[in-house]
């Protein structure tokens, strides 16, 4: 009798809550001057329709649907909207007067401002500081010092693949591609490759970021608030602990190495630690030791997904579509008769392809690293926003995957791989108008300080392989993607022949 009651009286108070609940969400919505704005039925009330979209792992095609089925401004969910709109990039994102960014992104850091990394800082004044002091090590100058590393990596590579070749191994490219590029990325920061292309991650250090990334997606995306109170009961060696102890190793590796004795007047070009540890001694309040580990610990977590996922986009669609396959090698084997290009393709060597940069461009365009809505809050006083005044603290965003398909900045076939367009676009004068649409590397002062890396890495590593290589695609299963922030392929199997061997 007395668990009868019981019973009855939990389901009362249950269908109590439940009403009460749904009566504040019908108040919320009737009380909300956007509520004309479209979108799903559920994300009008309830962040769970978001979360649920994107644990399916393909939000950013979900998200080109639903611009093309709503229009220009969409709900995703309460108070949050969905963007494609050319003017409205320079309202949110544009310099000088950019909104700040959503706390999504804190969910990529420990809740302690002072490890805020350059990604994750919401904070504008202190992103803009601390990205002062890294930026000239970063930037265009800075990338001739960097191209030994990218050799030395390039050239291991190459003769993994020369190794496959022989054997006549089909290979998962992303993975080999992603070992590439953590490897560069350990050479740049580091002086030291961490051996991944001839060993794999035997650390397990991709599955730590993959982890991360997939904690941070959903936390940051259902309830970024409650991170505070998650962060200090997460396992001491989980994602966020092994990424910075193997950071710290790192550090303390290489801090090793430049007091050796035996090394004074053998360095080769400087690494990015190897300048910030001077600068941290030669002023370590300006340039503090939290500063040298958040910013290597920045260049593991981050530097290599991006790259080899536009890596793997590059290699895919030439494999995909023949005729822009044929076309570069033809243009990297004339330049190369024709002595333009060196064994080892430089930087600059590589900006006077100009077939090789449209392809490097449609693969950013076609397949950008970034999946999601690039969050930001709108201010207090609100915003004109795509046509609509958007009320202030409300989130919007444009996703780079639906910008990219904006078949009025790109064309009638923005679906579709073209490399032409880029070309064409340059002969129209139009290249600085659609870079203000491309956000292959986020937009206005909060883009990515790892671009220019990452595009060495790119435009040096695919005519060295396409000079020595064919690559030939398995398509007995198809490729697959998964979103979890990043959009990572899966499955992106291929067979090597080295061209010298070709009959």
């Amino acid at each position: 009798m007395f668990q009868q009651i019981l019973d009855l009286s939990l389901g009362s108070l249950f269908l109590l809550l439940s009403g009460f609940y749904g009566t504040i969400l019908i108040i919320q919505f009737m009380l909300d001057p956007l509520r004309d704005i479209p979108g799903p039925l559920l994300a009008r009330i309830t962040r769970f329709w978001l979360f649920f979209e994107v644990y399916k792992g393909s939000f950013e095609r979900t998200n080109i649907q639903l611009h093309r089925k709503y229009g220009p401004i969409v709900r995703i969910a309460p108070g949050e909207y969905s963007i494609d709109d050319f003017e409205a990039a320079r309202t949110i994102y544009g310099h000088g007067n950019a909104l700040v960014k959503g706390p999504f992104y804190g969910v990529f850091m420990p809740p302690n401002p002072e490890w805020a990394s350059l990604f994750s800082d919401v904070d504008p004044h202190r992103h803009a500081v601390q990205r002062r002091k890294f930026a000239a090590w970063y930037s265009m100058s800075s990338l001739v010092g960097y191209e030994p590393f990218v050799n030395n990596c390039s050239s291991i590579l190459s003769q993994r693949f020369s190794e496959f070749a022989k054997l006549g191994q089909t290979v998962d490219m992303q993975h080999y591609l992603q070992c590439y590029a953590f490897d560069v990325i350990g050479e740049i920061t580091f002086g030291n490759r961490f051996g991944f292309i001839e060993k794999g991650d035997t650390d397990g250090v991709f599955a730590a970021i993959d982890a991360r990334l997939l904690y941070a997606t959903f936390v940051g995306i259902f309830c970024p608030w409650i991170h505070r109170f998650l962060f200090p009961l997460l396992p001491k060696n989980g994602s966020y602990g092994y990424v910075l102890n193997y950071t710290l190793r790192q550090i303390e590796a290489r801090s090793k190495a430049l007091k050796d004795p035996e090394n004074v007047g053998r360095e080769g070009p400087p690494d990015i630690m190897t300048k910030v540890h001077r600068a941290h001694e030669e002023n370590p309040q300006k340039m503090t030791r939290t500063d040298l580990i958040v910013i290597c610990q920045s260049n593991i977590a981050a530097g290599s997904d991006t790259t080899s996922i536009t890596l793997s986009s590059v290699f895919y669609h030439l494999m995909k579509n023949p005729q822009s396959y044929q076309r570069l090698q033809s243009e990297i084997d004339v330049a190369a008769r024709e002595g333009r290009i060196s064994d080892h393709v430089t930087f600059k060597e590589a900006q006077e392809l100009p077939y090789l940069q449209a392809v490097i461009k449609e693969a950013l365009r076609i397949h950008p690293a970034t999946g999601l809505p690039l969050q930001r809050v709108v201010s207090p006083n609100g915003a004109t926003i795509a046509g609509r005044f958007i009320p202030g603290n409300s989130h919007v965003g444009i996703n780079p995957w639906v910008a990219h398909r904006n078949t009025s900045i790109f064309g009638p076939d923005a679906d579709t791989w073209r490399p032409e367009r880029w070309l064409e676009i340059e002969e129209q004068g139009r290249g600085g108008e659609i870079e203000k649409y491309f956000f292959a590397f986020g937009m206005g002062s909060r883009s990515c300080i790892g671009r220019n890396i990452s595009l060495l890495e790119i435009s040096k590593l695919v005519p060295q392989l396409l000079r020595d290589f064919d690559f030939v695609l398995d398509e007995s299963e198809e490729l697959r993607s998964l979103n979890r922030q990043f959009v990572k392929q899966q499955n992106f199997m291929a067979r090597i022949v080295a061209r010298s061997e070709k009959s």
